[in-house]
């Protein structure tokens, strides 16, 4: 299987593994002939990030689309300098190969760490009696935000919280620990499979 990034501002992939052997495990691979890709910085968006450090990742190439119908100011907003930001939080290795780490959306800012809920719900996924996972940050007046954690556990499985709490702090560092882990039935996502984050932060605040 060949890893690949596209997206719809795009009219195909920006980013593809080499082919036959593909790429490190993780990645999208390295971008399409005549597409440049690189990782700004998410304070200014003007600086380029040095190999493994998290930024947006941003994309030029003939694929790229020209704008929004009707829609000049988010245009303006993503399209800079005929850069395409992504708002995907990335990273690339020092061979060229790039990581989608989350969406910018999505990322968490609790006691002045960036966290990226994709990490988190990695680990989540990997404990034996979770079925699926989210993490959302909900307002909280003395950490920015806090990280909240919905899980779903398989069929027959007697999982507490307290078990869930001690396996995060056991696999994830302090910063990312959620401060709440809520167990439901499901995790809400739509048909195609996609988080309802806005479901989930409506429901626990």
């Amino acid at each position: 299987m060949i890893e690949a990034y596209g997206l719809s501002e795009a009219s195909s992939a920006t980013h593809m593994s080499p082919y036959p052997h593909g790429g490190p495990v993780g990645s999208i691979g390295v971008p399409l002939p005549d597409t440049q890709a690189k990782i700004m910085d998410l304070e200014t968006g003007q600086r380029e990030c040095a190999p493994g450090e998290i930024g947006e990742l941003v994309v030029r190439g003939p694929q790229i689309m020209r704008g929004y119908w009707n829609n000049p100011e988010l245009t303006a907003a993503v399209l800079r300098d005929s850069w395409f930001y992504t708002r995907d939080l990335a990273r690339m290795d020092e061979d060229g190969f790039f990581y989608i780490i989350d969406r910018k959306d999505d990322m968490i800012i609790s006691r002045g760490f960036n966290v990226y809920p994709a990490q988190i719900e990695e680990v989540l996924m990997r404990h034996p009696g979770v079925k699926d996972a989210a993490v959302i940050g909900v307002a909280d007046r003395l950490k920015g935000q806090a990280i909240v954690a919905v899980v779903a556990l398989k069929e027959g499985e007697a999982v507490d919280r307290e078990a869930l709490f001690a396996y995060c702090r056991e696999h994830l560092p302090d910063y990312r620990v959620p401060k709440s882990i809520l167990i439901r039935d499901i995790v809400p996502r739509d048909p195609t499979g996609k988080l309802l984050r806005r479901v989930l932060r409506e429901n626990a605040s």
